[in-house]
């Protein structure tokens, strides 16, 4: 099990410290510029998705590119398109119930409860990573397999 942690952390440490910088910066942004909650918590969802899923993508293509490599092949389309494949199959459930419904309502409301808007924010994005964590892990371990 400790092997499967330190594989984990491995693979979505960097991402996650990418997007609380993404999520945070945005819904200041995003607050500062509208004074709308609303807007401040999608900001938030999506500028943490971008920088979280970049930050994945980018590490997955430059894995399969220099194992490619090392065979004396080249990254297509092809391989770009499995590399997608792999983080559907690891995120997607996880995504869905996250970015539409979860993460949204939490960045809205949890600023209200605490009484501080970064406070509120970063409490936010942790609570909604608790419910995202156990299907990507499980979509992850599947996409291994398959």
């Amino acid at each position: 099990m400790r092997q499967h942690v330190r594989e984990w952390l491995r693979r979505y440490l960097p991402a996650e410290l990418a997007s609380v910088v993404a999520t945070l910066l945005g819904a200041a942004l995003a607050y500062t510029l509208t004074q709308q909650r609303l807007t401040a918590a999608l900001a938030a969802t999506w500028a943490g998705n971008v920088a979280y899923f970049g930050l994945i993508l980018a590490r997955d293509v430059r894995t399969t590119q220099r194992r490619l490599q090392a065979t004396g092949h080249t990254y297509t389309t092809s391989d770009l398109l499995r590399n997608l494949r792999a983080l559907v199959i690891e995120f997607g459930v996880a995504e869905v119930l996250d970015s539409f419904l979860i993460r949204p309502t939490l960045l809205y409301y949890m600023p209200l409860w605490v009484g501080n808007f970064a406070g509120g924010v970063l409490l936010a994005k942790f609570a909604a990573d608790v419910t995202f964590y156990v299907p990507a892990i499980i979509g992850y371990e599947l996409s291994k397999k398959g």
